[in-house]
């Protein structure tokens, strides 16, 4: 039996439909991660579990118990937000016990589970601090912990990184990924960061105007795209998307018959440049981003293709240099006007 089990969710303000149908299973434990661009809903579709947002129509399950109707209080959950929410006049010990201390816990458990999740948190030293005394990763260590020692069923995170720096969210991410491994809990994160998405996931559910445009594991995500959507947000730099007419050449690159109407994906790692005349077919450096461990080189062709290509060692190459394009033909995607994966055909 699916831990969690969402089943044809909705939620209308007003007419508009702002989650349209959605049905995900969630096991026991499982690290799932929804992403999409600004207004695609996975805010509001993590609210609607939670609790702070009223379900429209359909039902939501956790272990076994239909919870749709229930206060957000007695569903089992804790969630992180964005902003850390924390009482500015209490100590971090405070901070986390508060529920507890709310609850009418026995003082000695509150006392037990506030330090183990200190220990996990790295937060021993600061337990007597106030907010205003902490870095903002701290803070939302605090925010963290104070869900930690509720022992919910499912945490609930929605982008809880977004307000800390470049090194902070790269550092935050280790330990929520750590902190994952040692409790084994069920966790739903919320992310506008493919970034994240990919490295913390055993699951990615990508969405798109308030619908599921694919679910899977960040590789089959990024290798098997079911649409020119996700293979787009799926990734950086983006996949290149060339309509099949504007490089005509691709059709006896690749080997593949291409469709007249469709594009042809090809991710930048499968772009490699070579001596210009010495290639598949010729374009020209517009833009060189030497990025220390990687090169990403823009390039365009006569006919007007925009290519990146991504590549592990350094180059002499200058905006302006004449190349040479060689593309991988065991690495194409396909994909009709309408943006949905095809299978890729042999040429006769």
């Amino acid at each position: 039996m699916a831990f969690l089990q969402l089943k044809s969710i909705e939620k209308k303000f007003g007419e508009a439909r702002v989650i349209q149908g959605i049905d995900l299973t969630i096991e026991r434990g499982e690290f799932v991660v929804f992403v999409g661009p600004s207004g695609c809903g996975k805010s509001t579709l993590l609210r609607l579990i939670a609790g702070l947002e009223e379900i429209s129509a359909g039902s939501l399950e956790l272990d076994g118990r239909d919870i749709t109707k229930l206060p957000s209080s007695k569903r089992d959950l804790a969630m992180v937000f964005q902003s850390y929410a924390l009482y500015p006049h209490m100590s971090v010990y405070d901070n986390m016990s508060f529920a507890l201390r709310l609850a009418k816990a026995d003082p000695a458990v509150i006392k037990e589970k506030v330090e183990r999740a200190a220990q996990i948190l790295n937060l021993g030293p600061y337990l007597q601090r106030t907010p205003r005394e902490l870095s903002g990763g701290q803070r939302q260590r605090v925010a963290i912990g104070r869900a930690i020692v509720r022992s919910p069923k499912v945490f609930l995170f929605d982008e809880p990184l977004s307000n800390l720096d470049a090194a902070l969210r790269g550092q935050t991410r280790v330990e929520i990924a750590k902190l994952h491994r040692e409790l084994g809990a069920t966790t739903i994160y919320v992310t506008h960061d493919q970034v994240e998405a990919m490295t913390l996931a055993d699951r990615v559910v990508v969405l798109r105007d308030g619908r599921i445009e694919q679910v899977g594991t960040p590789l089959e995500l990024y290798d098997r795209p079911a649409s020119r959507f996700v293979a787009q947000f799926i990734g950086t730099p983006q996949m290149n998307v060339v309509s099949a007419g504007v490089l005509p050449q691709l059709q006896s690159v690749l080997g593949v018959r291409l469709p007249g109407d469709g594009v042809v994906g090809l991710r930048p790692e499968s772009v490699t440049l070579t001596t210009a005349g010495k290639g598949q077919f010729d374009g020209r450096v517009e833009l060189v981003e030497a990025l220390g461990a990687e090169t990403l080189i823009y390039v365009s062709t006569a006919s007007g293709a925009q290519l990146t290509s991504r590549q592990s060692t350094r180059t002499q190459l200058r905006a302006g240099d004449n190349v040479g394009v060689d593309v991988d033909a065991n690495a194409v995607h396909l994909f009709d006007a309408q943006g949905h994966a095809l299978p890729v055909p042999v040429a006769h």
